[in-house]
């Protein structure tokens, strides 16, 4: 009876400071927090120029509504809340099982998923305390709990499959030349030796290269959702740390200046029988001028793995995984390489750093015990 009265108590207390903070209770407590979320939207899509943001909005929405999508926005409490991060890690969301058709299993959302939900949650109930639905924002202060890894996951990390060996690397390398399509070497040779992502690699301008210094730029990256060709958005990258010019070996230089030249040429000869050529001047493009998008580069890829010994699960990605690794075997300081690939997570970059150079000490091991292995073959009876 005693904790009934007193949770009469703090309610009338928290109802109080409530209308004294100027809350329209009334108003509040008809408001859902999926009424709440999608007036939100329509304001933050004003502030918003990539529709791949927005993507990730919804998508946050959307997770958040299963949860308290009926709730009234101005009574969701701290724990309340606590317990929808809580179950995202734990309970997370139904996905078909494969071995029993027409049933469900549940996993449990990534890590990543989690913080981004979580983000768009506290600009939700940042608007509503602006627009006068509450007082307090319940996100504050939330717990979201990273799995910790056991013995066996991290032992079980295959490093070596993010990347691509340096004999796998040859083997793809090879495939390109011998079965490689149109403009295919000048893509693939360019990302390994970049440590492009491939929405940077589409995006690209002549006036990105500068021939004369060997120096590449990036400062947007393309973006495609309809993966039409005459629909594209250049955008910004995701972090200032993206933006980055770095030198090409010249080799690749003049690969791309021989590539340039007959693009001229197959320009022109479109010119001479249309004239709606996309005048954008992009490094990889169609006769006509529009970009190629990232989808085309998973598609040119997958073709040339076939014609490898590659058994690794590798998209175009792989070859920025492949360009770190390159980087630390040639002695490249990891502040360094992380710079020239601009990347926005360092612990991908650290590990793959820490494992090759771990690696080439235990090659040196090696090596030394072959040229000097005589040596070590010692008669243990004479030490005792």
């Amino acid at each position: 009876m005693r904790d009934t009265i007193n949770e009469v108590k703090a309610e009338c207390k928290a109802e109080y400071d409530r209308r004294a903070a100027g809350i329209d209770t009334k108003k509040a407590k008809k408001t859902t927090f999926a009424e709440a979320a999608s007036k939100w939207r329509k304001e933050y899509i004003k502030t918003i120029s990539k529709d791949a943001t927005l993507q990730n909005r919804d998508k946050a929405i959307k997770i958040l509504t299963r949860y308290i999508g009926k709730s009234s926005i101005g009574t969701v409490t701290k724990k309340q809340y606590q317990g929808v991060i809580d179950k995202m890690g734990t309970v997370g969301y139904p996905v078909k099982d494969k071995e029993n058709p027409g049933k469900f299993i549940y996993k449990p959302y990534a890590i990543n998923t989690i913080k981004s939900t979580h983000s768009v949650a506290g600009m939700i109930f940042e608007w509503a305390i602006k627009e006068g639905f509450r007082k307090d924002d319940p996100t504050e202060d939330a717990i979201i709990k990273e799995k910790a890894l056991t013995v066996e996951e991290i032992e079980g990390d295959d490093l070596e499959a993010s990347y691509l060996e340096r004999h796998e690397l040859e083997s793809f390398l090879n495939a390109v030349m011998s079965h490689g399509f149109e403009r295919d070497l000048e893509t693939f040779y360019l990302l390994a030796f970049s440590g492009l992502r491939s929405g940077e690699l589409c995006e690209l301008k002549w006036s990105d290269i500068n021939f004369d210094t060997t120096m590449l730029r990036v400062t947007k990256t393309l973006y495609s959702p309809k993966n039409n060709m005459r629909i594209y958005e250049l955008t910004p990258p995701k972090t200032t740390g993206s933006i980055r010019s770095f030198n090409l070996d010249l080799s690749i230089i003049k690969l791309l200046q021989s590539y340039q030249e007959q693009q001229i040429k197959i320009h022109n000869r479109y010119k001479e029988q249309f004239d709606d050529h996309h005048t954008k001047n992009f490094v990889f493009c169609r006769p006509n001028g529009y970009p190629f998008h990232p989808t085309n580069v998973i598609e040119r890829m997958e073709r040339i793995l076939k014609y490898t010994n590659i058994t690794k699960h590798a998209t175009p990605h792989i070859f920025r995984h492949t360009h770190i690794s390159m980087l630390a075997e040639a002695g490249v300081d990891i502040a360094n390489i992380m710079k020239r690939v601009g990347h926005d997570d360092p612990k991908t970059t650290t590990k793959i750093y820490l494992h090759v150079t771990k690696k080439m000490k235990q090659d040196d091991v090696n090596k030394l015990n072959i040229q000097f292995g005589d040596l070590l073959k010692m008669n243990t009876s004479t030490l005792l």
